[in-house]
């Protein structure tokens, strides 16, 4: 929300409740509700809408669908959100950290597989270490090892590495977990799936000022390479990695260094295209140069995503 003191503009959270508020969430009800109406009119599903840990913070969860749809679906969803939050008079914003007093902000991502309607992902009748299939823990492992060089595609600005933070929900060390929600690829057991057994896995590593698009085209790309080379993952990470950092491998901590990893990595200029990938580094080393000169360009940030 919008305040104005001593003649200057400023911006207050909506609200400063806890997580799952309900009392946050029926200040937010109109708000809400019109934009769930909204959503439906376009057929994007949201399966689960409630207050999250930031200050002013909701999390609305969209029905899994194919890839390309699902980027067009978050799109729309953004769109959604911002102009109806003006129309009450209220900023919605995307951007990773905007206080870094407070949580921030992310655009998790779930991944699965699946052949003919069926989840390929999930382990069925094979003998599996993870409750995955020998596939999906293939697909997964790739994405792991790619990690590191993924990030320019799905934490693009030099803010977005504000919010990868050991105990920020972001995931800031390279390993992953079994429902573990500080590891940057969470394996997924939702309701309605059969014990032991992991239906799909999570990348924590993603903010709202990401390109979807690209930001799953890598993904997908990280993920086939694992599909060719038969990867194995490593054995999961179940507590606080930050407590075990010792032992496992920082992901990057700047932009820099991440587009430094993505430099390296060869897959990339293969699946993505050398044009496109050369455009893609040149506008984030544009980005690390343009904040490193404007150390409150993050501000005008809320604005545009």
């Amino acid at each position: 929300m919008k305040l104005y003191r001593s003649g200057k503009e400023e911006w207050t959270p909506f609200d400063r409740t806890s997580y799952c508020s309900t009392s946050s969430f029926d200040a937010a009800s109109p708000i809400l509700e019109e934009v769930f109406a909204s959503l439906q009119s376009l057929n994007i599903a949201v399966e689960q809408l409630h207050a999250e840990a930031g200050k002013g913070q909701f999390e609305i969860a969209l029905k899994y669908t194919d890839c390309f749809r699902a980027a067009d679906s978050l799109i729309f969803a953004r769109e959604v959100i911002k102009a109806v939050a003006r129309k009450h008079g209220l900023l919605a914003t995307f951007v990773p950290k905007y206080a870094l007093d407070d949580i921030g902000s992310g655009s998790h991502v779930h991944i699965s597989l699946s052949k003919n309607g069926e989840n390929v992902f999930m382990a069925s009748g094979e003998s599996s270490r993870y409750g995955m299939s020998k596939i999906g823990e293939a697909f997964m492992a790739g994405v792991l090892n790619h990690l590191p060089a993924i990030l320019p595609f799905t934490a693009p600005l030099p803010n977005s590495y504000d919010r990868i933070q050991p105990n920020m929900w972001s995931g800031a060390y390279l390993c992953w977990g079994k429902e573990n929600r500080e590891a940057p690829l969470r394996a997924a057991s939702p309701p309605g799936v059969a014990h032991g057994l992991i239906s799909n896995f999570e990348i924590k590593a993603f903010d709202g000022c990401a390109n979807p698009y690209l930001g799953l085209a890598a993904i997908i790309s990280a993920g086939i390479d694992g599909l060719r080379r038969n990867l194995s993952l490593p054995e999961p990470v179940d507590g606080d990695p930050d407590i075990l950092k010792e032992n496992l491998q920082r992901l990057p901590v700047t932009l820099t260094e991440s587009v430094e990893a993505l430099e390296k990595d060869s897959l990339f200029k293969e699946m993505i295209g050398e044009k496109l990938l050369v455009a893609i580094i040149g506008v984030r080393k544009a980005d690390v140069k343009y904040y490193s000169e404007n150390k409150e360009g993050y501000k005008d940030l809320i604005f545009k995503y």
